[in-house]
C-alpha cells in the first residue's frame, strides 16, 4: 500500500503548489505561494521513490519534475540576480553605510542580546518591527548612540515600527507614521545625500488583513522619492504577489538573496536558516547600490536580523534640491 499512499500524497501536495502560482486571482492562492519551496521539496521526496516502483513511475516522474521545476523557477532567478549585483560596477561609490533590519519580537526576553548586536555591527540606521510598549522603554538605552528616531505608537500588543539613526534627519519633521503604526518613513542625511528610509510590518496573509493592508500603504509607497530604502517583515516571501505589489507601488527593486529568516523560536537556528520562511525583505530605489546582505545571529526573536551594506551613487543635483523633492505635504 505504500506506493498508493505516496501517489495520493503527490496529488494532494500538487494542488496547493500549483495554486500558489495563481496568487493574482485571489489572496487565498497567494497564501499558498509562501510555502512554495517547502511544498516543492515535499512533493519531490514523495514522488522520487515511485520512480523505482513498476506501475507508479509516471506519477513519480510527474511529481519529481514538478518539484524540481518549481525549485528551479523560484531559486535560480535569485541566484542569478545575486551574482550580478550592482555592487560589481566599476564606478561603485566609495562611501559605505549599514542598515540593520530586525523584527524584535514584542515579548523578547533578551534585549541585551539585541543591544550587543547593534553595538558590534554599528549600523548607521536600524529599522525595527514589533516595537511593543516594553521595547519603547528598552530603546531609551540607545538614545545616546541613535539620537535621531521615529517610534510609532504601538497600536496593539505586538507593537508598531521604529527607525533609529546615527545620522541626522534632514529636518525635525522629516518623518511620519502610517497605518496605525505599521509603517514609518524618515528622511536621513547620509553624507551629501538625503535618503528616504522606510520600514513596514505587514499582517498575516489571507484570511487575515495583509492584502487590504498593502492597499492602505500603497499611497505612501507611491510618494517615496527617487532614492529610498524600504525594509521590514512583510509576512510574505519575495516571490509572492504581496511582495511584488509592494515593489510595484513604490517602484522599488526587491533585493534578492536574503534567505530564510523566520521560524518558531523553539526550532534550532541552523534549521531556521535552512528551512525557515524568507519573510524579512529589503527594497531599494534609485541611486542606492547594495553591496552585501547578511543574516546575523539569533538575538532572542523568532526572526533573524538582516544587515544591508550599501552605497549611494553620485547624483547631478545638489543636496538642497534633493531635499525639496523629498519634502512631503506637512511631513
Amino acid at each position: 500500500m505504500l506506493p498508493a499512499f505516496l501517489a495520493i500524497g503527490v496529488v494532494l501536495v500538487s494542488f496547493p503548489l500549483v495554486a500558489g502560482f495563481w496568487g493574482r486571482l485571489h489572496p487565498a492562492l497567494d497564501s499558498m505561494a509562501h510555502f512554495r519551496i517547502h511544498l516543492a521539496v515535499l512533493i519531490a521526496l514523495l514522488a522520487a521513490p515511485l520512480l523505482f516502483v513498476k506501475g507508479w513511475r509516471q506519477i513519480g516522474a510527474a511529481g519529481t519534475v514538478l518539484g524540481i521545476a518549481t525549485l528551479s523557477a523560484t531559486l535560480l532567478p535569485v541566484q542569478a540576480s545575486t551574482g550580478s549585483a550592482r555592487a560589481g560596477e566599476t564606478d561603485a561609490p566609495a562611501a559605505r553605510y549599514r542598515l540593520l533590519q530586525l523584527n524584535l519580537r514584542y515579548d523578547n526576553a533578551t534585549p541585551k542580546q539585541v543591544f550587543s548586536l547593534i553595538g558590534r555591527t554599528k549600523p548607521d540606521i536600524v529599522t525595527l518591527n514589533e516595537v511593543s510598549r516594553m521595547w519603547v522603554e528598552e530603546l531609551k538605552f540607545l538614545e545616546a548612540a541613535y539620537p535621531y528616531r521615529v517610534i510609532c505608537p504601538p497600536p496593539a500588543r505586538i507593537g508598531g515600527v521604529a527607525i533609529l539613526s546615527r545620522r541626522p534627519f534632514t529636518d525635525p519633521s522629516a518623518f511620519a507614521c502610517y497605518d496605525r503604526g505599521s509603517m514609518a518613513v524618515a528622511t536621513v542625511r547620509l553624507g551629501a545625500d538625503a535618503v528616504e528610509i522606510g520600514t513596514l510590518h505587514l499582517g498575516w496573509p489571507w484570511p487575515f488583513e495583509q492584502h487590504r493592508q498593502v492597499g492602505r500603504v500603497a499611497p505612501v509607497l507611491e510618494r517615496l522619492p527617487d532614492t529610498a530604502i524600504l525594509a521590514g517583515d512583510l509576512n510574505a516571501t519575495p516571490w509572492s504577489v504581496t511582495a511584488h505589489r509592494v515593489a510595484a507601488a513604490g517602484r522599488l527593486d526587491l533585493l534578492p538573496g536574503v534567505g530564510p529568516t523566520w521560524m518558531k523560536s523553539i526550532v534550532p537556528e541552523s534549521l531556521r536558516r535552512l528551512a525557515g520562511l524568507p519573510i524579512d525583505n529589503l527594497f531599494t530605489k534609485g541611486r542606492i547600490v547594495p553591496f552585501s546582505v547578511e543574516r546575523l545571529e539569533d538575538v532572542g526573536s523568532d526572526h533573524l536580523p538582516v544587515l544591508l551594506e550599501f552605497g549611494i551613487m553620485p547624483g547631478n543635483e545638489p543636496a538642497e534640491v534633493i531635499e525639496v523633492k523629498l519634502a512631503r505635504n506637512g511631513n
